[in-house]
C-alpha cells in the first residue's frame, strides 16, 4: 500500500516553478529543486518520478495559473476584442514589471535546450493550440459582431496575434519598454479594426 504524500503538492510545485523559471531546466538541480521544495530527494522521485516528470507538471500548472486562468476570465467577461486587447495590455504589465526578467517560463524552456521530450513538446503544442484558439474565438465573435475587420480569416488573425504574443514575451526579458511592446502592438490594433472604427478619433488607443 502507497504511503500518503507528507506535503502539499500545489505548493512544492509552486516552488518548483519559481526554481526552473528563474534558472531554466538544465541550470536547476534536483538538490536545487529539494532544497527550494523543502522535501526529501527520495519524495521527489516518488511523487515526480524524476526531473522531467517534475518540470512537466511544474510547467502544466504554471500554465494553468496563468494563461489559461487570464483567457477563461477575460472571455467570460469582455466583448470579443476587449479581451484580446485586456490579454496583451496584461501581457505587457506583466513583463514590465517584472524585476527579474524572467519571461515567460514556458517561451524560455522552448527557447533553451530541452532534452526531447515528447509530452514536454505536447505541452508546447496544446498551449500555443490553446491560445491561438482563444484568438480565433475572439476574432470571429469581433468580425460578426463588426468590432473587428475581415480583410483577413480569423484563423490568420490568430495566428498573427499568436506570433506577436510570443514576440513580446522574448524582447521584453531584454529590452523591457513600454513604449516599444505596446508599439508593436498598436499596428496590429489597427490591421484588426473594422473599417468604420478606423476613421474614429479616440485620445486613447486602445493599445
Amino acid at each position: 500500500m502507497a504511503r500518503p504524500r507528507e506535503f502539499d503538492e500545489a505548493e512544492v510545485l509552486d516552488a518548483a516553478i519559481q526554481q526552473f523559471w528563474l534558472h531554466g531546466y538544465e541550470a536547476t538541480s534536483v538538490r536545487d529543486l529539494a532544497e527550494e521544495m523543502g522535501i526529501a530527494g527520495a519524495s521527489l522521485y516518488n511523487a515526480f518520478g524524476d526531473k522531467r516528470g517534475l518540470y512537466r507538471s511544474s510547467l502544466n500548472r504554471y500554465l494553468e495559473q496563468t494563461f489559461r486562468e487570464r483567457i477563461r476570465r477575460l472571455e467570460c467577461s469582455l466583448s470579443a476584442r476587449e479581451a484580446i486587447s485586456a490579454f496583451f495590455h496584461e501581457i505587457i504589465d506583466r513583463s514590465l514589471t517584472d524585476k527579474k526578467r524572467r519571461g515567460c517560463m514556458l517561451v524560455n524552456s522552448t527557447l533553451e535546450n530541452v532534452p526531447d521530450d515528447r509530452d514536454f513538446q505536447q505541452i508546447v503544442a496544446t498551449f500555443l493550440s490553446d491560445v491561438q484558439s482563444f484568438f480565433q474565438r475572439c476574432v470571429a465573435a469581433g468580425q460578426r459582431e463588426s468590432t473587428i475587420g475581415t480583410s483577413h480569416t480569423s484563423e490568420d488573425f490568430a495566428r498573427l496575434l499568436l506570433g506577436v504574443l510570443l514576440a513580446i514575451r522574448v524582447l521584453a526579458r531584454v529590452h523591457p519598454d513600454r513604449e516599444l511592446l505596446e508599439g508593436m502592438m498598436r499596428p496590429v490594433f489597427a490591421l484588426l479594426d473594422a473599417p468604420k472604427r478606423r476613421g474614429l478619433k479616440k485620445s486613447r488607443p486602445s493599445l
